[in-house]
């Protein structure tokens, strides 16, 4: 099954990439890929998801080939995932984020809690003003950066997210669609981080929520899952043994066999 890759208008005027597979009658599922990613940080997982399922893979604002506005804060990602969610007439969706992703979806379901039948978090964030490694990764190697960006930081960039390899051609992809990505953008997106405050939110979250976590993420600690699994109330935690921050590139079919689980589960309760 080959996604549809399409775009749409938001109401804002902001153009969004994204890519479409599955049955249009099936539960809608939004997701959201990590900072300077794209459409395609999802691209393996879709592979194995069930076509009763209605997924949407979406380019957020700055990334991929979706327009490049100048403010890329937590705020307007969760608002254009609002808007892509109330144009396209989905109602309401499971939003799936991973990394920068999971924090615009915890933001979307404290924000517009009617427009969320759950959420699946991978790699999530509780917050970031006390994360000292990656302030220091901010200070030390994003605030430099000029364009145009090396493709060697990039990959290493990419492959820190890692904890075992994964397939050459796919990680290639991964390097193509970062290297859209402009030096601006990272330093935006990268500095908006410090300033959510979604965490003084979490208590707020209704949707039920599955927290996805690698063994060796190095990026989000797994102090972060125990903090959200204790403020966002009926949600769970699964643990990749052995996998990193990049999870869901590192086990795609389990991955989605998690998400399609988590999907049925909410199906049959409603």
């Amino acid at each position: 099954m080959q996604p549809e890759v399409r775009f749409v208008r938001l109401p804002s005027g902001v153009r969004l990439e994204y890519a479409e597979q599955g049955s249009p009658a099936g539960l809608p599922v939004v997701m959201l890929h990590g900072i300077t990613d794209s459409w395609r940080s999802f691209e393996t997982v879709m592979q194995h998801l069930p076509a009763s399922l209605n997924v949407f893979s979406l380019s957020q604002r700055g990334h991929g080939e979706s327009d490049r506005p100048q403010s890329l804060r937590t705020s307007d990602f969760a608002a254009d995932a609002a808007a892509f969610i109330e144009t396209l007439g989905l109602r309401r969706a499971l939003v799936v984020g991973h990394s920068m992703g999971s924090v615009n979806a915890m933001r979307l379901a404290i924000d517009r809690p009617d427009l969320l039948h759950g959420l699946v978090l991978a790699g999530a964030f509780a917050g970031f003003r006390s994360n000292a490694a990656l302030a220091e990764f901010h200070r030390e190697c994003i605030v430099p950066l000029r364009d145009p960006i090396d493709r060697a930081f990039i990959e290493e960039w990419q492959r820190s997210t890692l904890a075992r390899p994964i397939d050459p051609a796919y990680f290639d992809t991964i390097v193509r669609e970062t290297m859209k990505v402009p030096a601006r953008v990272w330093h935006s997106a990268f500095g908006a981080l410090f300033d959510d405050e979604h965490a003084n939110g979490m208590h707020r979250i209704e949707a039920p929520a599955l927290l996805a976590w690698g063994e060796f993420d190095t990026f989000a600690p797994r102090a972060d899952q125990d903090t959200i699994l204790g403020r966002v109330r009926g949600s769970r935690l699964v643990v990749y043994e052995g996998a990193g921050h990049a999870l869901h590139w590192e086990e795609p079919a389990r991955f989605a066999a998690d998400v399609a689980a988590f999907a049925q589960a909410i199906a049959a309760a409603r």
